[in-house]
């Protein structure tokens, strides 16, 4: 495996971009991503002072006296700034003070923009980048953007699909640098429980007053065999003894830390969007693997866990090409009251629609089309097209405008 610093991140093209017209650009994803090693580079490159706050003395210094810390800086590279929110008014002063662009890179390992802090004092001087572990593409060095091309009509050829033991493994693996090196299944095992437990253990206490903070892990875990599924905040509490209100603030801090988001379902009418209940996604098969102690030789012997996890590794590989696509997209959810569902819906500006379903199957049934099928009957004209990945190497139509490709076409030939 390559050095994390090798592999290309696509997001960097508009961070460039960003710094030609911005004062300020965060840079927000999951601890261990690649946040640091892409901004030391572009520190490097430009030339830009590079401070981070997981330094004791200089997050001290931030927190004691945080006019000081900014008053005579030109331009500079600032990591993990949800360490210091005090710091987001002596930049807005800054800024205000001389609004030349790229003067500020703020990296985040937990969304500050949720903070009232962050939204009051940086509105209209700061664009928000996220950066999510590695996509296929990028591990890979693929070129092309899967969302943008489907949308466009196009869906992407695979000349050497990866599928059976080879797709388990890369599904169980996930897209985190330091995962993705570790050589055997037991070193990165354990990479992931030292990762988790640093997460509970210091970055919780970054975006949140909680006191029991053994309770964390446990829910963490239980959430983990609830991915994919719809979000009840009372049952998936009960599973470790919380109650509903209890399980929905743990949910929406591991939501700020960039481990899991909720997906809402998509309906004609936008109010019931709102309203209606949300699914839950994990942002990385491989870590979600590890929550659920799910191996290789289980997955070749009894797949039936596998199918969520490899939803899941779907769901990050889409999330992680609208974050840098062209176009403006958001991922959503089908399912209605008579059961018939689909597992993603991306829907564009304009309104238009393409459908997404994930088979860990290796043949593709005519039951396996209904959600599909009835999602483009009630979506009209908006419907541009449907996909079932699934586990073999031929891309087919399977007429309506339905497709079936190969799971790794999400990467191109």
């Amino acid at each position: 495996m390559k050095e994390q610093s090798i592999y290309p991140r696509v997001i960097s093209s508009q961070i460039e971009e960003a710094q030609n017209d911005t004062p300020v650009i965060f840079l927000s994803g999951p601890r261990q991503a690649g946040k640091t090693t892409l901004v030391r580079e572009i520190a490097s490159k430009q030339n830009i002072k590079y401070l981070t706050l997981d330094d004791e003395l200089t997050l001290l210094s931030a927190k004691q006296d945080p006019t000081a810390f900014i008053r005579d800086i030109d331009r500079v590279v600032i990591d993990e700034i949800q360490r210091a929110p005090e710091l987001l008014l002596s930049i807005k002063k800054s800024v205000d003070e001389d609004r030349r662009p790229g003067r500020f890179l703020l990296t985040g390992s937990a969304n500050i923009m949720s903070l009232p802090m962050a939204s009051d004092s940086l509105a209209g001087r700061m664009e928000n980048l996220s950066i999510f572990p590695l996509s296929q593409s990028e591990i890979r060095e693929k070129s092309g953007n899967w969302v943008d091309q489907i949308f466009s009509g196009s869906v992407l050829e695979q000349k050497n699909p990866i599928i059976g033991s080879d797709l388990v493994e890369c599904v169980l693996c996930g897209g985190y640098p330091e995962a993705i090196s570790r050589k055997s299944v037991k070193r990165r095992t354990t990479w992931f429980r030292n990762y988790t437990a640093a997460l509970v253990n210091r970055d919780v206490r970054d975006i949140a007053n909680i006191e029991k903070l053994d309770q964390l892990p446990r829910f963490l875990r239980a959430l983990a065999q609830s991915a994919g599924q719809m979000c009840n905040y009372k049952q998936l509490g009960a599973e470790v003894g919380l109650d509903g209100k209890t399980a929905a603030k743990y949910i929406g801090i591991f939501e700020k830390m960039y481990l899991l988001k909720r997906i809402d379902v998509w309906a004609k009418n936008h109010l019931n969007r709102i309203v209606k209940t949300a699914k839950l996604q994990f942002l990385d098969s491989g870590l979600l693997s590890s929550l659920m102690d799910l191996s290789a030789n289980e997955v070749k012997h009894d797949r039936s866990r596998f199918g969520n996890v490899l939803e899941t590794f779907v769901y990050s590989e889409i999330l992680k090409h609208i974050s840098t696509a062209d176009g403006n997209y958001q991922i959503m959810y089908y399912r209605d009251k008579n059961n018939y569902e689909v597992d993603f819906v991306l829907e564009n500006s304009t309104g238009d629609l393409v459908g997404v379903e994930v088979k860990a199957a290796a043949t593709i049934k005519e039951h396996d089309l209904k959600g599909l099928r009835k999602f483009a009957m009630l979506s009209g004209d908006k419907f541009k097209k449907g996909v079932i990945f699934y586990d073999d190497k031929e891309k087919m139509p399977l007429g309506n405008n339905i497709w079936a490709a190969p799971i790794s076409s999400l990467w191109g030939p």
